[in-house]
């Protein structure tokens, strides 16, 4: 019989491997998990003669790191299972990480949210970070959605259908997602909102009493935004258009773009692979697909929309 992996493990305990890997790591993440849930993994690794690659693996032969800040767990589900059909794909078993000094028993480490270690960044240690870190240049390969180029679409279907007065809604938080769809969307001056999902209601009355025909909201905010227009009794489209800079995948009525989470999580592990195999790569974006939507109308159709 061939060495036994995490995802053999996970179809035996009818669990995904990532869950495999948390409970062989120890759970050192925080994430919660039900002792029958724990037991049943530890059942199926001894039943299949699971061997402990932290202990008992003689050479590193494929074995990635995840390091995540917890809140990541929670709020990127789709990331963290593209990682791991990725890794099944490639033969590679993961462990989750939360400190720096166990992430070198594996061959490399992808990073998702929180700082990356500079003991590790001084060694070269094998890393792909998912989401851009300008600061860390290319000490820190990155795998990211192409934000700017899907920002830009999304206000070149606006400039179409004639929009000229938009506002756009952006988290308060300076990320580098947030820069880079602020750059895409080339703003005029004082155009850009920073906000943190208070007030909206009557702020977006004061827009349409400018003129603004048009809304242009960061997914961070989207929510509150939604709920704001919807206290603001603004009919959307017919009394301002609005396009989502990461439409959630539950709402397709809703103009915008997707951010392919599942797809990033696949390519940082096949960056990571090529990193370990090879010692180089590149930082890579992936294309945002575009979401038609029904929440863009041309500007005239809003003039003429009964009030």
């Amino acid at each position: 019989m061939g060495r036994v992996r995490q995802t053999d493990i996970a179809r035996v305990a009818g669990v995904s491997q990532a869950t495999v890997s948390v409970v062989l790591g120890g759970n050192r993440t925080g994430v919660r998990l039900a002792e029958s849930t724990r037991l049943r993994v530890l059942k199926a690794a001894e039943q299949l003669g699971y061997a402990d690659p932290l202990v008992k693996r003689p050479s590193h032969t494929g074995l990635f790191g995840i390091r995540a800040a917890t809140p990541a767990f929670e709020a990127h589900p789709a990331i963290l299972a593209g990682i791991e059909a990725e890794a099944a794909a490639l033969g590679k078993d993961l462990i989750v990480f939360t400190t720096a000094g166990r992430t070198r028993l594996a061959d490399g480490c992808l990073f998702l949210g929180g700082p990356v270690p500079a003991e590790l960044l001084a060694t070269g240690f094998p890393i792909v970070h998912i989401g851009l870190r300008p600061e860390l240049g290319d000490r820190v390969l990155s795998v990211d959605a192409d934000y700017a180029s899907a920002s830009a679409e999304v206000a070149a279907r606006l400039r179409q259908a004639g929009h000229r007065r938009i506002r756009y809604l952006r988290e308060s938080g300076d990320t580098p997602a947030a820069r880079e769809r602020e750059r895409g969307l080339g703003g005029a001056p004082g155009s850009v909102v920073r906000t943190d999902g208070t007030g909206l209601a009557t702020a977006i009355r004061g827009w349409l009493a400018e003129g603004v025909t048009a809304l242009v909201v960061d997914e961070a905010v989207s929510v509150p935004a939604q709920r704001a227009l919807h206290a603001a009794a603004v009919s959307v489209p017919g009394d301002l258009s609005l396009a989502v800079l990461g439409r959630p995948p539950s709402a397709p009525e809703v103009s915008g773009f997707e951010v392919p989470r599942h797809a990033l999580g696949r390519e940082a592990v096949r960056l990571l692979a090529t990193v370990v195999a090879t010692g180089a790569g590149e930082h890579r974006l992936l294309t945002c697909p575009p979401v038609a939507g029904s929440t863009i109308a041309p500007v005239n159709r809003q003039d003429s929309a009964p009030s």
